[in-house]
């Protein structure tokens, strides 16, 4: 470890364009990435209400969209479904708060690197940007899914869409890529090189645990995204064969290889290449993105149920080596999503065995959160029934993923609504949850006032009832074998008997996405009207709240912190109070020598 040195530190900026826009601060980086998450999850918000109103009526004319047809339907999943999972999954938990937060955690003025911080932001910015001009370009946004399969996404004659708009969704992607590797450096060069004087990684709260594990899985996995979409690219414009093979037939079209066999119709001119090549290199990040995803959420569950429960996590260092497991095991279970395209059954059963492996450490970490909440002095405040709610929505996701892990099962369920719930719970809502807990939890640090807890308790009931009225019902849809990204289902007679199930979950997406206004309000009501917040208004531990609210520019006004304690203690024996600062001086015992 190194402690944290001048070397790092920057001027405070002068003038509006250096302290909002291009801004070296950490702090401000973090809210410009919250935000834009903000934004992302609202247009992803109202793709997936366009598509729930479609599904149960599907001849309506939807004001300013009018008639959706399949192709609309099937290209506002593949928009929703991609703006969920980079712009707002991966960006909130890990860029947003993950700024904002880690430096003032191990005690840092900054991060490493805070040009390279400026930079990656405003290229997810510009990332976001491409993403969103797909809809308005001639033939409109792509309707190869979310991730891209090809060869539907490899030619750009297959289909409506996916021409220029697929263009934009894969520079989109490689730009996202790009910022998602700069700022991976810059979290792990942040975390081992910047503590403070004290902070030992086992002194680390789980929050940067979190972060820190999950920028090596971004590290890892983004590059290998990156090369996939550049090779998806020469495929599409330069008449490469990588995912594209040979003899396939687009819309009248077939592709040979040159001098091959003739057609009446114009040939599409390729080598034989392989689309389950896309599939393992899709795969090889799409599985760690779960983790991207989740592991911050993770982290500041952990945090809160310690806090508000006024307890010790129980089993730090399980915990710490939990983390560690679910990042090494996430990058050797891709192939459970593959069970279907013919994977060798050896390699199916050696992906089941370690899909089924990667359990271990998730059960460990919900046991030890059960363990930290046993017998705890519990204030049920807004942040503590987020984090209750994320670790209700992980398990209740999680159970359902043993079925999945199954070749046999999965085979039966792997194109039906089971798969979307199961998701849903444990990646996408969970997730979210987690980006709740920390918003209400770290609002008054950033801030400097408090968000209305009756109504953040209103915000929390409605979310929680209203997620599991959307997709608990989603499980038995596909369990009755209701198939996924079919955009209506009054063609099949079996299907047609499911649609009053369907119709229950659009009232209550409806009702869920309305009771997100009650959040919104909160926020920005809150920012100018909220109650002023004291430096500690939770009585937490770590090093955020030794600081001012908000925090100065350096974070502890020329003060490098010595920590002297762990994250997380609550109810020290003898302790003047119930909770022990981690720059507290350090305990002694009867003889006056430091405990160690």
């Amino acid at each position: 470890m190194a402690t944290t040195a001048t070397v790092h530190a920057h001027a405070a900026p002068q003038g509006f364009i250096r302290k909002y826009v291009f801004s070296l601060d950490h702090k401000v980086i973090g809210i410009q990435y919250y935000f834009l998450a903000l934004v992302a999850v609202f247009v992803g918000m109202l793709l997936s209400l366009l598509m729930r109103i479609h599904l149960v009526w599907p001849n309506a004319s939807i004001p300013f969209f009018g008639d959706i047809k399949p192709e609309t339907y099937v290209m506002l999943l593949t928009m929703h479904g991609t703006i969920m999972v980079f712009f707002v999954l991966t960006t909130a938990p890990q860029s947003g708060f993950g700024n904002y937060f880690l430096p003032i955690q191990i005690g840092a003025p900054d991060m490493a690197f805070p040009v390279l911080n400026m930079l990656s932001f405003w290229t997810t910015f510009v990332s976001f940007v491409v993403m969103l001009a797909a809809f308005f370009v001639t033939g409109g946004a792509p309707l190869h899914g979310w991730t891209g399969y090809a060869p539907l996404s490899a030619v750009p004659s297959s289909g409506p869409g996916e021409g220029l708009g697929a263009d934009l969704w894969i520079v989109s992607i490689a730009i996202f890529c790009i910022a998602s590797l700069m700022g991976a450096l810059n979290f792990i060069t942040t975390t081992l090189d910047l503590r403070a004087k004290g902070m030992k990684l086992m002194r680390m709260p789980l929050t940067c645990w979190a972060w820190f594990i999950t920028a090596i899985l971004g590290l890892l996995a983004f590059g290998v995204l990156l090369s996939a979409g550049i090779l998806l690219l020469l495929d599409r414009n330069v008449g490469t064969s990588f995912f594209v093979p040979g003899g396939l037939n687009f819309t009248g079209r077939l592709s040979f290889p040159p001098g091959g066999l003739s057609s009446s119709t114009t040939p599409i001119t390729h080598l034989g290449g392989s689309p389950l090549l896309w599939q393992h290199l899709f795969w090889f990040f799409g599985h760690p993105e779960v983790y991207i995803a989740i592991l911050p959420g993770m982290g500041v569950a952990s945090q809160l149920l310690s806090t508000f429960s006024r307890k010790p996590i129980f089993g730090y260092k399980a915990m710490v080596y939990a983390i560690m497991s679910i990042g090494i095991l996430g990058f050797v279970v891709w192939g459970h999503h593959m069970f279907m395209s013919g994977l060798s059954p050896y390699s199916a059963f050696a992906f089941s065995i370690m899909t089924m492996a990667i359990g271990v450490p998730s059960a460990i970490k919900t046991f030890n959160w059960l363990g930290t909440m046993y017998k705890g002095r519990i204030r049920l405040q807004t942040p503590m029934l987020y984090a209750i709610g994320f670790v209700s929505l992980f398990v209740s996701g999680g159970l359902s993923g043993p079925f999945l892990a199954q070749p046999t099962l999965d085979i039966q369920l792997h194109d039906t609504y089971f798969v979307v719930g199961h998701f849903h719970l444990i990646m996408g809502v969970a997730a979210i949850f987690g980006m709740f807990a920390g918003t209400y939890y770290w609002f008054p640090k950033m801030f400097g006032r408090m968000m209305h807890d009756g109504w953040g308790k209103i915000h929390f009931l409605i979310t929680l009832l209203g997620t599991y009225a959307i997709f608990m019902p989603m499980h038995y849809l596909g369990m009755a074998g209701q198939t996924r990204r079919y955009s209506q289902f009054t063609e099949v007679a079996y299907q047609t008997k499911l649609i009053p199930l369907q119709t229950f979950m659009t009232y209550a997406a409806v009702v869920t996405i309305a009771a997100q206004f009650i959040f919104v309000f909160n926020l920005f009501w809150s920012m100018w009207k909220g109650k002023k917040a004291s430096d500690n208004p939770w009585e937490s531990t770590t090093l955020e709240w030794i600081t001012a609210t908000p925090p100065p520019h350096d974070n502890f006004g020329g003060k490098t912190p010595v920590v002297n304690h762990g994250p997380y203690e609550y109810n020290v024996p003898g302790a003047p109070k119930d909770y022990t600062m981690q720059t507290d001086p350090p305990d002694k015992d009867q003889d006056g020598e430091k405990k160690h």
